[in-house]
């Protein structure tokens, strides 16, 4: 008697091989990896625009027409601390809010104004900037922001400050521009 051959796909072993240990991956193996891909390559496509827009962002002024002063008013030169400045606003006078406005002239000139406050009793009617930490020229840069001509070296390194701020009678606030 002749012998017959097992029809393809109808036994046992094939099933088994098929769903067990069998060398190509199933529909929802190949979907994973897909999917798996696609979220790897969008990763990388963000990563590289982030840089690339980084790099080549336009960092030029907004507009490059000079802004003329008000008439017998002299300008403040325009400054920019180099690095972090870490400035203490203090008013020693009886105008209240002059410290906030002082406040924000230095934010505008790249400070970091990291407190204000009322100066102390005893605290001179004069404007005055102090060189905390040895930066003279951090000071200088933030006495010309605000101008104060009154610019002293008085290291104090328990502040926690770079520069002291401390507002008198006889300081008004520059004109916004």
């Amino acid at each position: 008697m002749p012998r017959s051959k097992p029809k393809r796909g109808s036994g046992a072993s094939s099933r088994g091989s098929r769903r067990g240990g069998g060398s190509s991956p199933s529909r929802w193996q190949t979907l994973g990896m897909f999917v798996t891909f696609l979220a790897l390559a969008a990763l990388v496509g963000s990563l590289a625009f982030g840089i690339w827009q980084h790099f080549t962002r336009d960092r030029s002024p907004q507009s490059s027409a000079p802004v003329a002063p008000a008439p017998g008013v002299r300008p403040v030169a325009s400054v920019a601390p180099s690095g972090r400045v870490r400035v203490q606003v203090l008013n020693a006078t009886a105008t209240h809010g002059l410290a906030r406005v002082a406040t924000g002239v230095l934010r505008d000139h790249g400070f970091d104004v990291v407190e204000t406050g009322n100066a102390g009793r005893g605290t001179p009617p004069a404007s005055a900037v102090y060189d905390r930490v040895g930066n003279l020229s951090a000071a200088r840069q933030a006495a010309a922001a605000l101008g104060i001509s009154r610019v002293e070296i008085r290291r104090d390194t328990t502040l926690l400050v770079d520069v002291t701020v401390v507002l008198g009678n006889d300081w008004r606030a520059p004109p916004s521009q």
